[in-house]
């Protein structure tokens, strides 16, 4: 195979949002770093909505990027945690993927914490080919080719063969389901 052709792991983002600030961002915030043993960042709203009660610059969630080895080592942790199974449905057309796990304690190595409780995640992992430089430099910047792009059979094959992930196809919609 094209070394150039290879899929690689960009990033793996966890994210949790808790609405507001206080004690339960504190207790994702430590939750994050006993997973992935990086500080998170907390996030930070844009808008004003009050029925909402949220105001610009509140503190709403927090979240970790990891790149490298640190990354696969925690995606295969999550994908675990997941029962190694993925719906279609979680990939976009560019080859990424994103999913959620409900309960920190079911991540192996991670065990209950009753100061923080029980509190669910999400992952987003964003997939990349060598030479997906040439969008981000700074000189000569340019549009990836359609045929170096990482499409979504691409994504769904290489987690199927490195992860050994189980994918769940979309339930085909007959005329008596509409």
């Amino acid at each position: 195979m094209n070394l150039m052709q290879e899929i690689q792991i960009e990033k793996v983002t966890l994210n949790i949002g808790v609405g507001g600030t206080g004690d339960k961002l504190e207790k994702a915030t430590r939750l994050l770093t006993t997973i992935t043993k990086t500080k998170p960042v907390k996030t930070r709203t844009m808008k004003r909505i009050p029925t909402w009660g949220v105001r610009p610059k509140l503190e709403i969630a927090t979240k970790v990027t990891l790149r490298g080895k640190i990354a696969e080592n925690v995606l295969r942790r999550l994908l675990a945690a997941a029962n190694n199974t993925l719906a279609e449905s979680k990939f976009d057309k560019f080859g990424n993927f994103s999913f959620g796990i409900p309960e920190y304690i079911d991540i192996p190595e991670v065990e209950y914490n009753a100061e923080i409780g029980i509190i669910g995640l999400e992952a987003a992992v964003t997939l990349k080919r060598p030479g997906f430089r040439i969008k981000h430099r700074r000189m000569m910047r340019t549009k990836i080719p359609l045929h170096h792009m990482v499409s979504r059979e691409d994504a769904m094959m290489f987690i199927k063969n490195k992860f050994n992930v189980t994918i769940i196809p979309k339930e085909s919609k007959t005329k008596n389901d509409i």
